[in-house]
């Protein structure tokens, strides 16, 4: 034991270290921001000291603080502010752009994100939008943020008319007669996003202060950002006035690769609150606007294949420029067609990294929503990181049944994932999906939504974890993939005092309770960032 004096002692509670070595303690003492020591409540409470802070657990759990794996933080933040779209009907979702115009003088933009036409039976288009704002520009994100839709008044400004051809990897909906109808699909969106005012560094730093506090709750004490430069600077910025209370990974664009070779900044650059992540790339589309590339057609759409937006070549050519320059990479696939593609040219590049004697990267793939089952050793085989979202599972599972019809038992595959011996990183995308972790833990164990459906088996239950296999993947996974797994992802003398404390203990809990837990108090770097207990 160390004769240091530690700042806090959490004594007669349930310590699950996810350490194999000590799965259990009752007692933890942390010093400044390292866990200090662990053990039973006798040996741990003699190394208090006069300025130590003793607290009794009462018998509450302690667990290692949670990880999101995959958030838009930048746009999670803004979408707190934001209309909420996710409704289950039309109408409301234009009732609350309605009561939004009320607000807002004419002529400035409404945003809002989260709507899912597969609920709806249908695409709004400019007509819908129109009739509730004739005089504001109106954009809204899908909650698969692979589409969008806009009224006519964002149409002018953005410069989208009959005319506009479509972008590369894109593509601008139109009706029978080449009138675009307000929908964009993939980078059409870009176009959007381009005429939409962009936040000031000091909107984003203040959204994502006031955010932090919303994942603090969640449990969350470090997340793999997959949003722009403008978040990147927010998060330094925040880290300069010691106000990060969050451990980032930021993954970089591929807009910027060039920039960030040029200036020679490598995956694992930076300290223990930021580091340079992965070079972000998307290989394909998504399932909820049928734009994820398939092997197959989609059901009842014989004639779609969905969108891949490389070629293998090119890929490849991405793949060992950033190789070259030290950048691991992060591949959004959600398809089988993609998958496949990319996980061939994962191969393609392990074999030129080891002929060139180059850096050996901890590269993933986003996602990965359908295997086939023949590429499924590939993954293994390359130490491809399976980087998921259990929740999408929940969220998708009456689109996948439809469009993707017998393929879905290939589909959000983590048990096979894992038993074929890949590490998964699970996280939230949010703001796609929400990104409280306990949602996220309860679909990856039960294959069920809150309400218990499909049935009490849940869907494709051959897939579902373990609740501790779910929690690896929520710690231990996320710290492979960052490099971090000598400090962080567990509780062993040493390592970051990252944790979470929990009035309930989720291994003695029916799953059904799972997503119903939150933290009553949360800790990062030996910190309170909030506590209720």
């Amino acid at each position: 034991m160390s004769s240091i004096q530690p700042s806090v002692i959490l004594h007669n509670g349930v310590i699950h270290t996810l350490n194999k070595h000590l799965p259990r303690a009752e007692s933890l003492a942390v010093y400044q921001d390292r866990i200090l020591a662990l053990g039973s409540d006798d040996e741990i409470k003699r190394l208090a000291g006069p300025n130590t802070d003793v607290i009794n657990l009462n018998d509450r759990t302690v667990l290692p603080g949670l990880t999101d794996a995959h958030i838009h933080l930048e746009q999670y933040a803004f979408a707190q502010e934001r209309i909420n779209a996710e409704v289950p009907s039309m109408n409301s979702c234009l009732e609350k752009v309605r009561q939004a115009v009320r607000q807002t003088e004419p002529g400035r933009w409404i945003l809002g994100h989260g709507w899912n036409q597969n609920e709806w039976d249908r695409y709004g288009n400019t007509s819908d939008l129109d009739q509730v704002a004739p005089e504001n520009p109106v954009y809204l994100t899908a909650k698969s943020l692979h589409a969008g839709w806009a009224n006519s008044e964002a149409l002018i400004r953005a410069g989208i008319t009959t005319a506009s051809p479509d972008p590369p990897g894109g593509h601008i909906q139109r009706d029978a007669s080449g009138v675009p109808t307000g929908i964009l699909f993939e980078t059409a969106m870009e176009i959007m996003s381009e005429a939409v005012p962009e936040p000031s560094l000091d909107e984003t730093i203040n959204a994502i202060r006031k955010v932090q506090n919303k994942l603090w709750r969640y449990g969350i004490t470090g997340l793999h950002d997959f949003d722009r430069s403008r978040c990147f600077q927010a998060l330094q910025m925040l880290h300069k006035e010691h106000e990060l209370g969050l451990r980032v990974i930021k993954n970089i664009p591929l807009d910027d690769i060039d920039h960030v070779i040029n200036l020679g900044l490598r995956t694992g650059f930076g300290d223990d609150w930021i580091r340079v992540g992965n070079v972000k790339i998307f290989a394909d589309g998504a399932l909820g606007p049928r734009t994820a590339a398939m092997m197959e057609p989609y059901e009842s759409e014989l004639d779609n294949l969905g969108m891949e937006f490389y070629e293998r070549d090119q890929l490849l050519k991405i793949f060992t420029r950033a190789g070259d320059g030290g950048l691991a990479l992060s591949v959004h696939a959600i398809g089988d067609q993609a998958v496949h593609d990319v996980l061939a040219v994962f191969g393609e590049l392990r074999q030129y990294e080891s002929d060139k004697g180059l850096e050996y990267l901890p590269h993933r793939i986003e996602h990965l929503q359908l295997c086939h089952p023949d590429d499924l050793p590939h993954l293994v085989k390359h130490d491809i990181i399976a980087s998921m979202q259990p929740i999408h599972a929940t969220s998708d599972m009456d689109i996948a049944n439809r469009y993707w019809g017998a393929r879905v038992k290939h589909s959000y595959a983590w048990r096979t994932v894992l038993d074929a011996g890949a590490t998964l990183a699970f996280g939230s995308d949010a703001p796609v999906e929400s990104a409280n972790p306990f949602w996220g833990l309860h679909a990856a164990i039960t294959r069920q939504r809150r309400d218990g459906s499909p049935d009490k088996n849940g869907w494709i239950p051959s897939e579902r974890l373990n609740l501790h296999e779910a929690l690896l993947a929520y710690t231990h996974g996320p710290a492979k993939v960052a490099r971090m797994s000598m400090i962080t992802g567990q509780f062993v003398e040493g390592y970051m005092a990252d944790l979470i404390v929990l009035d309930k203990d989720p291994y003695e809990c029916p799953p059904e309770v799972i997503g119903e837990l939150l933290p009553a108090g949360t800790m990062v770097g030996g910190k309170w960032r909030f506590r209720e207990f």
